[in-house]
């Protein structure tokens, strides 16, 4: 009764400090999502202002209410399409303001005007081939100004006009954006290839050690690698929609473009090296034997990764790995064998790593696997 047995005690010990780690970064995770976002919330947060100040003392409206909605719902969080989700907000406000004023002055309000209403203004959007945004936007602002706004005249035909200054001040702010959307495309990338090198060096040690606990460690770790690929498709896309929506970085349009079409081959590579890492757990499970030279082949092709990422960190297309990519294709026709199917397995996914990584260097997918050598 003194106190919990020490047994008890040890247990509960890394269970906290397993919680208090998770903590840990999933505050820093916030801390840097954040701050990744912070030039859009400050954008979001002027363009608000701005709407209003245009609509209320240089437009004349007393109560621009939508001026500064539809800037902010128009620019949002992310760089993705914003030229056509501002289209969209602007168009889709205007429409339901006005269906809802006009709707207001000749019938008034109640339960039944709001659910004829809400029916009528998604009905037309859906007519005009509407996207889901825009006929949201549509029912939401009718809804809105049959069930807060008081009616007016003046008002009937005035607010809707508010949604397309809203919308004219988010054109402004969106074609002034920061450098830092595209240069992260490359980073990203970087990030997914400096991954595959890890665990190439890891694979490397597990064919040597013969460790069934490292290797199943290590295929978790390999298995918990696509939310890479997925920041890396998220930071493509969020680049090209940059490119489409601002005219100020026109030196950017060839790599970012160029970034984006990496994306694919980056993905096989990924991919090959889950199934390598796979087969390298399987073979330490199991006993197989992989000879020693695949162990030192994985560790050449990381260092090629090592170029390769430093090369896209730097803005540049991977060519200067090229050589060592080809060299390492080569030596892969040399290497011993092994009668284990996990040995064959192995080495197979390396010359498809090969290919993958060539791919990445700028290469055709064919011309890449032309590269190395058929296995005698």
């Amino acid at each position: 009764m003194a106190g919990d047995p020490p047994s008890r005690s040890r247990a509960v010990l890394p269970t906290l400090d397993a919680v208090v780690a998770r903590g840990q970064t999933s505050f820093s995770h916030r801390v840097d999502r954040l701050r990744s976002k912070s030039w859009q919330i400050g954008q979001c947060a002027v363009a608000a202002g701005l709407a209003w100040f245009v609509a209320k003392d240089l437009v004349g409206h007393q109560q621009p209410f939508f001026a500064p909605i539809v800037a902010l719902v128009s620019l949002g969080t992310s760089y993705g399409q914003r030229w056509r989700r501002i289209l969209e907000v602007s168009v889709g406000v205007a429409i339901g303001v006005f269906l809802g004023d006009m709707y207001t002055l000749f019938l008034g309000r109640g339960p039944w005007q709001i659910t004829v209403m809400v029916g009528v203004a998604m009905v037309l959007a859906l007519l005009l081939d509407a996207s889901p945004l825009l006929v949201n936007q549509v029912a939401i602002q009718s809804l809105v100004v049959v069930t807060v706004l008081p009616p007016g005249g003046n008002a009937a035909f005035l607010r809707w006009t508010d949604a397309l200054v809203g919308g004219g001040v988010a054109l402004l702010a969106a074609a002034v954006v920061p450098r830092a959307p595209l240069r992260r495309p490359r980073l990203r990338a970087a990030a997914v290839v400096d991954r595959i090198g890890r665990l190439l060096r890891a694979a490397a040690t597990a064919i040597d050690d013969h460790d069934v606990e490292e290797a199943l460690e290590l295929l978790r770790s390999a298995r918990a690698t696509d939310s890479l690929m997925a920041d890396l498709r998220g930071a493509a896309a969020e680049g090209l929609s940059v490119l489409a929506s601002s005219p100020f970085h026109p030196r950017q349009r060839g790599p970012v473009r160029q970034m984006a079409d990496l994306v694919e081959p980056l993905d096989f590579a990924l991919r090959n090296t889950r199934v390598l890492v796979r087969r390298v757990a399987v073979a330490a499970y199991k006993g197989e034997a992989v000879p020693p030279d695949y162990a030192q082949l994985l560790r050449e092709l990381a260092d090629c990764t090592d170029v390769v990422a430093e090369e896209m960190r730097s803005g540049r297309l991977a060519t200067a790995a090229r050589p060592l990519l080809v060299a390492a294709g080569v030596r892969t026709v040399s290497v011993g064998r092994a009668p284990e199917l996990s040995a064959e397995v192995v080495l197979a996914q390396m010359r498809s790593l090969i290919a993958d990584l060539l791919s990445v260097t700028g290469l055709d997918p064919l011309e890449a696997t032309d590269q190395v050598p058929r296995l005698p």
